[in-house]
């Protein structure tokens, strides 16, 4: 069985193919030249079409917080996807918009130059001898086309408006723009007119970041891969490593933000601290003026050796608490702005550092993707739940660090007050100077603390790295990646057959008549019992006969074998010959098929019943003076109208008599009937020509006194339509037993092999009948 079901399927496979053969190949002139045509202009797209490169760089990005803080637990320390969401991010940011639009504005890709060709231009990145460059960039006003020349003796640019300089800005309408020496220049082969442009940076921007693709490496790796495609390698690295620079430029920067926001803690601390400072030393020589004093005793500066110390202590940790009271006001605000977190200068906690960092990098990311993605961006929902599960951490440090730190400076407090009994036995004079200086003495010793500070802050700039590793520099590849000569071609090959199959499918689509078999048996049910080729006009229309060797005879015989499939034999032999409207060969079809049925040895009857334009008694050169019309009306019996055909003696025929005027109600008035009684006796086989169904109702009326039907279609004749109602005639007014002959199908193509528009011969397999055709050429050619 599954033999049988494979092989039932390979021929259906087969039989397919060769319908598509079948309908397609005869038109290969068209094909061909469709071929020729789109071959021609792939070959010349090809040969001007500007090459792409692809260049690429691998970076790897690290990940230095990773296991800082002590206290989070086991699961985040075995986040096997931590890695990669921290990819995902820092992808984002290198396919930033800000990050291109500095790329574009250093390499000056606003302002490109181009070679001119004869058919195409091509980018002169390497082979003008200078580069444009603009002013204020983010504000020129666009020009498509700006000519000039390069004079390489006296250094002059040579532009509409004049000649200028190198390095010489010049104010015009284009904006203040200048020309420089291309550091890259390369002398071209050919020297071609050169001519600048200049487009908005947005533009250039958006069209290098949809040729740009930067893609994570490996699923789990912290590995990245840059690419783009450019027209010129050179230009094509030096976009990658220029994005590459910014990137860790960028990277460098966020990480100096936190140093940075210290810095101006501290030396705003600074100043204030200075000017107290010499707000107190001029106090106390004002003091010591008008009191007369002109030192502390040894007993003062005893306390304030004691107390100093102390109150240095205290300084730093009211510095600390002030730090924690800005953190803390900066994390439970809801406005915050991005790039201002507050420092934690003083507070010599790693955690805390650590988890401020963290929140500043989640907020640089975030601010930088909301400009790039929308609201509702997967990325950005990340980022901000990040944001938010990292504050109450924050807040909780806080508020142990404060704890510490008030308990500490209640500590100090007390410590101050135990030398009070000190200062008590000084006399009120000097206890008042001591007072002064101890304010002095805390004033030094927090401007001390702020600069030391300052310093230790300052060396993080220098110090600060960026977290990427440049695993290779951006290069580019030896041979182009575009266009691809496989796949031009390829794709030309296939526009000329899609275009050959489409005009060949709107030329038949348009068509209105049966011009393929498949047609007939998709509009209609019928079965198509025979298929006949095409019969010049000039040939005789008897093609059968005894003796006769051709295809056509053959395509009779075995219509002739078909008739026992639609229920003919030898009790039921009464065959009606119709078709849809006139000259689609009824006659031809029931004459030869009365031939062929006569070579049989039986005895065979044809009635030419089409009384309106009969033509089968001049088929067989029969008078029809006197024929059916004549026993209709009853001027003759049916022996006298019974004739014998010269070509057969087992063939006889009924000629239609005189055209009556009434050929419908001639038929209806009850001699048919007795007539076919008669000749049932008689012949073998009955065969009825009668009118078409499409104008007039003859072969309705006929039908039930017949035993079968056959309705003859031909090619490029028969209307559609009629077809698709064919089904519906059979319901409603009952053809008997209806089966098609499918008509002067033409053969096509070329040599020996004829593609048919039907299933028949799709090659002449004549085995002998053509014999008798080649004799006579043979014949012809002797003569």
């Amino acid at each position: 069985m599954q033999v049988s079901n494979k092989n039932i399927f390979e021929d259906e496979e087969s039989s397919l193919f060769s319908q598509v053969l079948f309908k397609y190949l005869p038109y290969w002139p068209l094909f061909l030249f469709l071929l020729l045509l789109s071959g021609t202009g792939a070959y010349f797209y090809l040969h001007y079409a500007v090459p792409e490169y692809e260049t690429a760089a691998t970076i790897l990005v690290k990940d230095e917080k990773k296991g800082l803080d002590d206290n989070s637990n086991l699961m985040e320390q075995l986040n096997l996807f931590g890695s990669k969401k921290l990819v995902e991010n820092e992808i984002e940011v290198i396919q930033s918009r800000t990050l291109m639009r500095e790329v574009v504005k250093n390499l000056d890709l606003y302002a490109p130059v181009t070679q001119e060709g004869r058919i195409n231009s091509r980018p002169a990145y390497l082979t003008s001898p200078v580069i444009v460059q603009v002013r204020q960039p983010d504000s020129l006003i666009e020009q498509k086309k700006i000519y000039f020349t390069y004079d390489n003796v006296t250094k002059e640019v040579s532009i509409p408006g004049g000649k200028y300089p190198l390095g010489q800005w010049i104010k015009n309408y284009y904006g203040d723009i200048r020309f420089i020496a291309n550091p890259n220049y390369v002398v071209p082969d050919k020297p071609r007119p050169l001519f600048f442009s200049l487009r908005s940076v947005r533009a250039v921007t958006d069209e290098l970041l949809i040729d740009l693709k930067v893609t994570q490496a490996t699923k789990l790796s912290s590995v990245i891969d840059l690419k783009i495609k450019d027209a010129v390698p050179k230009r094509g690295e030096d976009i990658l490593n220029g994005l590459i620079k910014e990137y860790n430029k960028a990277g460098i920067n966020d990480k100096n933000a936190l140093a940075a926001n210290t810095l101006r803690f501290i030396n705003e601390r600074l100043g204030l601290v200075a000017s107290e400072l010499d707000s107190v030393e001029h106090g106390i020589q004002k003091y010591k003026t008008e009191a007369g004093i002109v030192d502390i005793s040894a007993q003062g500066q005893l306390y304030l050796n004691n107390v100093g110390a102390n109150d240095q202590k205290l300084s730093e940790l009211n510095v600390q608490l002030a730090v924690l009271d800005q953190v803390e006001s900066y994390v439970r605000s809801k406005d915050n702005q991005t790039g201002i977190v507050p420092s934690t200068f003083g507070v010599d906690d790693p955690v805390l550092e650590d988890l401020l960092q963290k929140l500043y990098d989640l907020e640089v990311k975030y601010e930088g993707l909301s400009k790039t993605t929308a609201e509702n961006n997967p990325v950005l929902v990340s980022l901000r739940h990040e944001i938010e599960k990292i504050k109450p951490s924050i807040l909780e440090n806080v508020g142990s660090l404060r704890k510490n730190l008030t308990a500490g400076r209640g500590n100090l407090l007390n410590t101050s007050n135990s030398y009070a009994s000190i200062l008590r036995t000084l006399p009120a004079k000097e206890r008042k100077l001591v007072e002064i200086s101890r304010q002095q003495g805390i004033k030094n010793s927090i401007y001390s603390f702020l600069l030391q500070k300052r310093e230790e802050t300052a060396l993080t700039f220098s110090s600060a790295i960026a977290d990427t590793r440049i695993i290779d520099s951006a290069a580019t590849t030896v041979k182009p990646v575009s266009p691809k000569p496989l796949l031009i071609w390829a794709l030309a090959v296939l526009a000329a057959i899609g275009l050959g199959a489409g005009l060949i499918a709107i030329r038949e689509g348009l068509n209105q008549r049966i011009v393929f078999r498949s047609e007939i048996e998709k509009y209609t049910t019928v079965p198509v019992v025979g298929e006949i080729m095409y019969q010049p006009a000039e040939d005789h229309p008897l093609v059968v006969s005894p003796g006769q060797r051709t295809v056509i005879a053959e395509q009779f015989r075995q219509l002739r074998t078909s008739m026992a499939y639609i229920g003919i034999n030898s009790r039921k032999k009464k065959i009606l010959v119709t078709s849809t409207i006139s000259g689609e060969g009824k006659s031809f079809i029931a004459a030869n098929l009365a031939m062929s049925l006569a070579l049989t040895d039986k005895k065979v009857v044809l009635l030419e019943l089409d009384l309106r334009k009969p033509k089968i008694s001049q088929l067989f050169d029969v008078s029809r003076e006197v024929g059916i019309t004549n026993y209709f009306i009853g001027n003759k019996d049916a022996d006298h109208i019974i004739k014998r055909t010269e070509v057969s003696n087992n063939l006889f025929i009924i000629p239609s008599g005189a055209i009556p005027p009434n050929p419908s109600e001639l038929i209806l008035n009850g001699k048919l009937d007795e007539l076919l009684q008669y000749l049932d006796t008689i012949f073998d086989y009955i065969l009825i020509d009668t009118a078409p169904v499409g104008p007039v109702t003859d072969a309705y009326i006929l039908s039930p006194l017949c035993d079968a039907t056959l309705y003859v279609v031909r090619h490029k004749v028969t209307p559609k339509g009629y077809i698709k109602m064919l089904d519906n005639n059979i319901k409603i007014r009952g053809l008997k037993n209806l089966a098609i002959v499918f008509n002067g199908v033409r053969n096509r193509g070329m040599g020996g092999i004829n593609y048919g528009y039907g299933y028949g011969y799709g090659k002449e397999y004549t085995y002998g009948y053509d014999e008798e055709k080649k004799s006579r050429k043979k014949d012809k050619v002797s003569k």
